[in-house]
């Protein structure tokens, strides 16, 4: 049997999860990236592309979750299209910290294992969470 307490615990845990979402919200809007030309012409090619808009059907959570990244870089690519700025190699773009905190999420599932907090640093939990 589940533990209902365990999940009240987590419910208040989403809770706290959001007012950080939202202060988040609050404090940073546009952030302003530097994307290699490659890297955006890519985001960019994602949303000029016709998808065909048939009936999916039931997804597996691998599936839903590339479905789900594909529209968001298609997202992306629209941000760049409208307020991106051609550099050389560069494109220069500012991009919603929404857009961009999924981005981060797909980095931490492609590197896994091998993420590291800051540059050349091993992350290493807090003494709270172990």
């Amino acid at each position: 049997m589940v533990d209902q307490e365990e999940y009240a615990r987590y419910r208040e845990d989403s809770k706290v999860l959001a007012e950080i979402g939202k202060q988040v919200h609050l404090q940073v809007d546009l952030v302003t990236l530097r994307l290699p030309r490659a890297v955006a012409q890519a985001a960019v090619d994602a949303w000029e592309r016709d998808e065909s808009g048939d009936e999916l059907g039931e997804e597996t959570r691998e599936e839903y979750q590339l479905r789900e990244w594909a529209g968001d870089l298609a997202l992306i690519g629209l941000g760049i299209e409208e307020r991106g700025r051609w550099e050389g190699e560069e494109v220069v773009v500012d991009l919603h910290v929404s857009d961009l905190g999924a981005a981060f999420g797909a980095y931490l599932e492609a590197v896994g294992a091998d993420f590291r907090q800051e540059e050349g640093a091993a992350f290493q939990p807090s003494e709270q969470s172990e």
